[in-house]
Parts: structure tokens; C-alpha cells; sequence
């Protein structure tokens, strides 16, 4: 993080509704050019932590501060300097994208041309849609929309509260492009909740993983998310002799578990061909094999628990 400003510095925060605690214990760091994937089950306490950054509703205690400044003594710079779709965008369906977006221009105070708007258009990918309704736009076409609203006041900092649920496969890969395109094209900083840990690892540098409103994990993506460290699920069709195999060869160091018909080796990617042969040279039917990274593993037992 060497040379990289702190862009928004969560510490302790607690948010309490009655005797309903939704946010234990958040504490992260986001940097400046981050994408910063902000993961989590439904219910973990992701909204309400987005809330408070924005300032939408107050914490019950912990600090938050934003470009080095403190959120409650400097609330209308901060906000100034911040872009966001909090659940879904809202647009005035019977106007055009260009109109809605000529609309909240007005709304924001900023003096903003319309070649400007023109310009986000064309950069969200909806360009030669410009004078077409807002109620015959798909609901990727409406989040797209509701990113060049984000922008209308170039924002240094972007959150996206679940942006593609609902989505279509091409809509989340539309939506994945556009945010690579903000942070490499447009050099802003994003912070991006989800609970599908493989969107978040597409397209963030760093993360944090909350569950039941407490922190777990944080760090680089990268690190977190070490390729050579995975989970291997064999199906077979005799596990006792396939489990015996693996006892007298070369991966017996390796951490071994049994789920009902399959073995789950702890091992690398390039162990899986040479497993697969032991298995098959041995008259054992494997009928899948499949991979997930130990992080991975790790959250699906969160959300499932």
C-alpha cells in the first residue's frame, strides 16, 4: 500500500437496532485505485455498513473517515466526493436515459454540459439508447444507467451495493467490465458488496469477508485467494479403497477428508491428473471431480451454517 492514500478507514464500527445487533465489529482499510470487494452472506451486515459510510444512518459507535477526513465533522465534502447505487438505481421511467440523466445533473447543482452526459453514456455502453424510455430498459441496462448517474459529479470514490444481482450472465459480465472500467480508464476507487465470492475475485484487488456483523478475514485478494491452495473433490464409487490408495502414495502428507461418496484432498491443481490415474490404473470409477478454493470452502460453510 506503499505511496497509495487511505481513502476510507473503517475502525470498531458498531451499529445496534434495540437489543438487535446487525454490525459487531467492522474494521478495514480501503485504498486509493482499489476495487475493494466487500463479501458476505445475506443478512452479514453488509447494507448497514455501506449505510453508515454514506451517512444514511448513524452508528451506534466505532469511527469512520473518508479522504483523511472525519465523517461527521465533514459529512457534505465527503458526500461530495462519493458516487453510489445503494440496492437498486430509481429513474424516471417515462423520460429518456438522456433526459433522466440531464435531470439529476440539475439536481446536483454541479454545471454539467451535455456532452458530458453524452460522454457517460457512450461509456456505459448505452449509447444510441440515449432517447429510448427508461421503461423498456432491461434491468442491467437500468444498473448501467444508474453508474453514469454515479459519475454525473466525478466522484473519486464508487459503492455498489450488489450490483448485479438480478442480473443475466451477460448483464454481470457487463456490469464487471464497466467496474475494471472505472477503476483502469477512469482511475476511480470502488467499493463493491456481494455475497458470490467468484464475482468478487474477477474483479477486486483486495477484500473483506463479515459474517453475522463481525469481521473474518481481510487482505489482498491475491493472497486470500492462493491458486495453488485448493480443495479437490473426488466422487468415486469405492471411497474405502480409494482412501487407502492415497494413504500409500506420495500425497498421504496431504489433509484427507471423507463426504458421503467423494474424498476431499487438500493439494494442488497439478496434482489432479496424477490422483485421477492412481484412482483409474486401480479399477476406482471416479464419476466427478471437482475444484473450490479453500477460501471458497470456507464461506459456503459460512452462509450455510
Amino acid at each position: 500500500m506503499e505511496n497509495k492514500a487511505k481513502i476510507v478507514e473503517v475502525k470498531n464500527l458498531v451499529k445496534n437496532y434495540g437489543t438487535f445487533c446487525a454490525v459487531k465489529d467492522v474494521s478495514f482499510d480501503v485504498f486509493e485505485n482499489d476495487v475493494f470487494g466487500f463479501l458476505g452472506p445475506n443478512g452479514a451486515g453488509k447494507s448497514t455498513t455501506i449505510r453508515t459510510i454514506l451517512s444514511l444512518i448513524k452508528p451506534t459507535s466505532g469511527t469512520i473517515n473518508l479522504f483523511g477526513k472525519s465523517l461527521i465533522d465533514n459529512r457534505n465534502f465527503i458526500l461530495s466526493k462519493i458516487g453510489c447505487i445503494v440496492e437498486k438505481p430509481d429513474f424516471y421511467k417515462y423520460l429518456s436515459a438522456q433526459k433522466n440523466l440531464e435531470l439529476f445533473a440539475r439536481i446536483s447543482g454541479n454545471s454539467i454540459t451535455k456532452l458530458k452526459i453524452s460522454e457517460l453514456i457512450d461509456f456505459v455502453g448505452l449509447n444510441g439508447r440515449e432517447k429510448d424510455k427508461v421503461s423498456g430498459f432491461s434491468h442491467g441496462m437500468k444498473q448501467r444507467l444508474g453508474i453514469a448517474q454515479t459519475l454525473l459529479h466525478n466522484p473519486d470514490l464508487i459503492i455498489l451495493d450488489e450490483p448485479t444481482t438480478g442480473l443475466d450472465p451477460q448483464g454481470i459480465i457487463d456490469i464487471r467490465n464497466l467496474i475494471l472500467q472505472l477503476k483502469n480508464e477512469k482511475n476511480k476507487t470502488v467499493i463493491i458488496s456481494s455475497h458470490i465470492l467468484s464475482e468478487i475475485e474477477l474483479i477486486a484487488n483486495r477484500m473483506i469477508i463479515i459474517n453475522k456483523g463481525k469481521t473474518l478475514v481481510q487482505g489482498g485478494v491475491s493472497e486470500l485467494l492462493n491458486s495453488q491452495e485448493i480443495i479437490v473433490v473426488f466422487k468415486v464409487d469405492t471411497v474405502d479403497k480409494a482412501l487407502f490408495l492415497l494413504q500409500q502414495s506420495s500425497f498421504s502428507n496431504c489433509e484427507i477428508t471423507l463426504q458421503d461418496s467423494s474424498i476431499l484432498i487438500h493439494t494442488s491443481t497439478d496434482s489432479i491428473p496424477i490422483i485421477n490415474k492412481l484412482f483409474c490404473d486401480n479399477d476406482i470409477n471416479v464419476s466427478s471431480i471437482e475444484t473450490k478454493r479453500k477460501l471458497e470452502d470456507y464461506f459456503l460453510r459460512l452462509i450455510n451454517n
